[in-house]
């Protein structure tokens, strides 16, 4: 008889773990709080291993069909002026790289390759969990209650359904940083180049043109204030007022994003944090991409450890059907991977967000002289988390 699984999250690890399990065999039901598949979220990109895992699963060209294709990556002023450049290149050494696509898409991607072979549940999500000796019990917050062998948590860093199993309290590491995201039409002046653009009080404006779409993802960040520390007490209406006040005299695009923020239908804004659990199981139950190791968005590495985590835990699932045996062999094989994905530059992300228009110079200075000097290449490999071999299993 097959196993059946629980997986909680219909965005990245969530799909991934459930198409690798479900062609062992395995019966997966995921299960989604949000009623539709998403289609929006931040640019995101897909490096090192995480490549060879989609080609492996056979989703490659339709990922490369959904791309954004983005040029590089450009330190701009208030003027707009490209002040320092990093051009795409090929590999891990890049602060674009070859894969550039919305969240939104690739979870489409996902989830189009699962949806006749996985159950999902949409609009609702897990109110409770009662381990027992044959398997997890599951309370949801609409359907039935329903009794499954494992159950995975795969639904980000504010996960919900890790606090009904884990200790959590300590797990969120912020780094100090608030942003905020969503989607505006093209400028005739955007270029394939992302732009970063620094004001002073730790404030950054970044746009990541899409041409393929007419559309710019528009970022709002801040460092060292802690005006948006109860965002979530707020309404998205309330939200988008607050970072109208922060950023009203930011200059550089800053009029225009607070324009188009108005009248978006995509707009979110989270903590800049890093998820750092001492465990990643606990009985019947595992964490998986985000809701057990999230590096943080200025990492550049969540979609790709939470791509690289699903593939090995499906992968010692298989390998030792017994799940103790495999949630262990997970934690040996994630764990130095996720160690250096969260190794962050020193001083980051406040560094790169200077709080006076003098830390701003100098900061300019700096990166235009790694931009001409090709340090960019050693910097960004240092910070990439790269698997040179992965790890082979009888994945039928």
């Amino acid at each position: 008889m097959s196993q059946s699984i629980l997986i909680t999250g219909g965005g990245i690890a969530g799909p991934v773990l459930a198409y690798w399990l479900n062609r062992a065999g395995y019966k997966c039901t995921i299960v989604e709080r949000s009623s539709i598949p998403r289609k929006t979220g931040q640019q995101v990109d897909i490096r090192g291993a995480s490549r060879e895992i989609v080609r492996r699963m056979g989703l490659e060209a339709a990922i490369n069909a959904r791309t954004v294709k983005e040029e590089g990556f450009a330190i701009v002023d208030s003027s707009g002026k490209h002040l320092s450049e990093f051009p795409v290149t090929e590999g891990a050494a890049s602060f674009t790289s070859e894969i550039e696509i919305l969240r939104g898409e690739l979870a489409s991607v996902f989830f189009d390759a699962t949806k006749d072979d996985v159950e999902y549940i949409w609009g609702d999500y897990v109110t409770g969990l009662t381990e027992q000796d044959d398997g997890v019990v599951v309370q949801f917050s609409k359907a039935a209650e329903r009794k499954f062998d494992l159950v995975v948590v795969a639904d980000g860093m504010n996960s919900k359904t890790r606090k009904l199993v884990f200790d959590d309290e300590d797990a969120l590491y912020h780094l100090g940083q608030y942003m905020a995201f969503f989607t505006i039409p093209m400028a005739e002046n955007d270029t394939s180049f992302a732009t970063w653009y620094n004001a002073p009080g730790g404030r950054l404006i970044m746009v990541r043109p899409d041409k393929e779409r007419n559309r710019t993802g528009a970022y709002f960040g801040i460092c060292g204030n802690d005006t948006p520390k109860d965002y979530l007490k707020l309404t998205v209406p309330e939200q988008m007022k607050m970072w109208e006040e922060l950023f009203k005299d930011a200059g550089g695009d800053a009029e225009r994003l607070i324009k188009g923020m108005y009248t978006c239908d995509d707009f979110y804004m989270q903590q800049i944090a890093q998820v750092r659990m001492p465990q990643w199981s606990k009985g019947r139950v595992a964490l998986v991409g985000d809701a057990g190791y999230c590096p943080s968005p200025i990492s550049g590495l969540g979609t790709s450890c939470a791509i690289e985590g699903a593939y090995i835990l499906a992968g010692e699932l298989i390998k030792h059907g017994d799940y103790k045996a495999a949630f262990a062999g997970y934690e040996k094989a994630m764990r130095p991977i996720i160690n250096k994905a969260q190794r962050l530059v020193p001083g980051g992300p406040s560094l790169a967000n200077p709080q006076t228009s003098w830390g701003i110079s100098i900061l300019n200075g700096i990166v235009g002289f790694i931009a001409w000097s090709g340090l960019a290449t050693w910097f960004q490999a240092r910070s990439t988390s790269e698997i040179v071999n992965l790890p082979e299993y009888d994945m039928k």
